[in-house]
């Protein structure tokens, strides 16, 4: 029997997928920290996924690695966009017409997928962490609240906020300014993902249906509900979302001749 395997190698986050042969829902996953080393984080990760399959690294077929640090496993057979991966691996779980929104740690992403699952379009957001995974951690960091709180606190939110700033920097001080005007910690963290929204929409139109991918919508599934109202459309969330880079980049080593 035959196994695929996929690395996603993130700036905060390296995610890895092991795929057989057969079409099945589940497959083998393993997620790392990145730290300060790409190759050390990527090869983790793929040892962890093997450990958990039961496999060596003999046993696989084909590796592909994707993300921002892609470059650096050089144990990968091939290497493929996040576009690419974060498409085939979102058509994957959803195998419709869809804009695909990814939020990652450093930078956001649309892509819009025909019916055949094919790229007809794709925009990134890489300017500013602002709307991201760091900018949440870095508001959770201000706030004092651990980061696993902020959704329990927004469900319980009062009132609506968006912090207005394109800025991480920025957003923080307007942040430690609500603080400082006595400002519920609920609403304050509502705000936090009405922002996150916010930097999304402001990158395009979503139309149709919606699939959101990657470690905030995973941690996070309010964003899919502030993002569903704020586009009218309704917004998917794949079972293992923040694996979708990991998962396409497995069915990519899978399809390569």
């Amino acid at each position: 029997m035959s196994f695929y395997c996929g690395v996603d190698i993130g700036s905060t986050w390296t995610k890895a997928v092991i795929l057989g042969e057969e079409e099945k829902s589940d497959y083998t996953r393993a997620l790392v920290r990145t730290g300060i080393s790409f190759e050390a984080a990527a090869l983790s990760a793929r040892d962890e996924a093997l450990a958990r399959a039961k496999l060596a690294p003999e046993d696989i077929t084909r590796t592909f690695s994707t993300g921002y640090g892609r470059m650096n496993a050089e144990f990968a057979d091939g290497r493929r966009t996040e576009i690419a991966c974060h498409a085939k691996g979102a058509f994957h779980s959803f195998p419709h017409p869809c804009h695909v929104v990814d939020i990652g740690g450093q930078d956001n992403k649309i892509i819009q997928l025909n019916a055949s699952g094919a790229v007809e379009h794709f925009l990134m957001n890489r300017k500013c962490a602002a709307g991201t995974g760091s900018f949440i951690e870095e508001i959770s960091r201000r706030l004092d609240i651990d980061m696993k709180r902020l959704e329990e606190l927004a469900e319980n939110a009062t009132k609506e906020i968006t912090l207005s700033s394109f800025c991480t920097v920025f957003s923080a001080t307007e942040v430690i300014k609500l603080i400082r005007e006595g400002e519920n910690p609920e609403n304050i963290a509502k705000g936090v993902f009405n922002a996150v929204v916010a930097r999304v929409t402001e990158m395009g139109t979503l139309g149709g249906k919606v699939v959101l991918t990657g470690g905030v919508a995973a941690a996070f599934p309010i964003v899919a509900q502030i993002l569903s109202k704020a586009t009218g459309q309704e917004v998917f969330i794949p079972e293992h979302a923040q694996f979708t880079g990991a998962l396409g980049a497995a069915l990519e080593a899978k399809t390569s001749s």
